[in-house]
């Protein structure tokens, strides 16, 4: 990343891995030192979602979205490249690779290898608007990227999931496992984690520029609750991380065994898909959403399905919550990785006008 962007982040965002690190072991001390937390944040959820998660999801993705300008959209829709890439890269390429990876690497442990396969076809739509927004991504490419991987999400989970865990080892000789899959329970992650924050932020936006104007709103609004999204993705942070510091603290091998194909998997998927887009000459911002859309996951849902079918103490349930644990730190530093490949593009003037709050 060069100095010139680094000068203009806030300190907030300049030591944004000091705070994720320290987030990171705050919950795993709170989790193993203090008895029973796990239990009683576990126990505060409406419906099977976890409330303190909820939450602080909510507050992360709130502020970004209030950022997108909806009146916008229709350029992102009118980029075919860009929406038939996010679309094989999310759906076909994405989940067969974590398929194979899981199979590489956890041969001989079943359990985390289902996990871990649940995770891959679990496509992101919600903390990948965050990393997006951090590496000065395309705001209303990511909007509607996620709202397009929402919908498949509703249509296609289930299905995939069939086909990676029953059908297809069957056709390779390997062991077969089946899931069961509420369709409720994928369009209710989705109406949670999306479309609440989707339309807070679209109806902030509507009535902040009716009322005050454009300048008002991006100028004054915007960069007061601008923080708010880091103080929720810390937030968020500090209860995943709390909720299993006792089995990660208990299981450590185990926990590498799993991080080392989840490293793999977001390894090739942000490198794959960076460039991709930047073979389809599709410019910084859009080829950095590309590759964080593709390379996230939706680990609410994917921890809910394990949780639901495969029990809360299980290692499907386990695999599915060390996804987030190796996202965070990963796709952190790709988000430097993504800044310091910025000054290979060559910005075109409509696109270099815009500031990042």
């Amino acid at each position: 990343m060069t100095d010139g962007v680094v000068a203009k982040l806030s300190t907030l965002d300049r030591f944004l891995p000091l705070w994720i690190g320290a987030a990171m072991v705050l919950g795993l001390l709170a989790g193993d030192w203090i008895p029973g937390l796990d239990t009683a944040l576990n126990a505060v959820a409406i419906d099977g979602i976890s409330l303190p998660i909820a939450i602080g999801l909510l507050v992360m993705m709130y502020p970004v979205l209030a950022k997108v300008r909806y009146d916008k959209l229709d350029s992102v829709t009118g980029d075919r490249k860009l929406l038939w890439s996010s679309l094989v890269l999310n759906w076909l390429i994405g989940p067969a690779l974590m398929f194979a990876l899981a199979w590489v690497f956890l041969p001989d442990l079943p359990e985390y290898r289902t996990g871990l396969i649940i995770v891959g076809l679990a496509r992101c739509i919600a903390m990948v608007i965050i990393w997006n927004d951090l590496a000065c991504g395309d705001r209303e490419a990511a909007a509607v990227l996620v709202a397009l991987n929402s919908v498949f999400q509703v249509i296609a989970f289930g299905a995939l999931g069939w086909f990676y865990l029953s059908v297809l080892p069957g056709w390779l000789g390997l062991p077969q496992t089946d899931l069961a899959v509420s369709g409720w329970q994928i369009v209710k992650s989705v109406l949670i984690f999306l479309g609440i924050p989707l339309l807070a932020g679209y109806l902030s936006r509507r009535i902040g520029e009716r009322t005050k104007g454009r300048d008002w709103y991006e100028s004054k609004f915007l960069p007061r609750i601008g923080p708010v999204a880091l103080y929720g993705l810390l937030f968020t942070i500090v209860i995943l991380f709390a909720l299993q510091g006792n089995q990660i603290a208990s299981r450590p091998l185990d926990v590498v065994r799993i991080a080392l194909p989840l490293l793999a998997y977001f390894a090739v998927m942000w490198a794959g898909s960076y460039a991709f887009g930047a073979a389809l000459g599709l410019n910084y911002e859009r080829t950095t959403t590309l590759a964080f859309t593709a390379a996230g996951n939706n680990f609410e849902l994917a921890i809910a399905v394990a949780i639901a079918t495969f029990g809360a103490t299980s290692g499907q349930a386990l695999a599915g919550v060390v996804g987030p644990l190796i996202e965070v730190p990963v796709l952190v530093a790709l988000v430097y990785v993504s800044l310091a490949l910025r000054k290979r593009f060559t910005p075109k003037p409509a696109e270099s006008e815009r500031m990042r709050s």
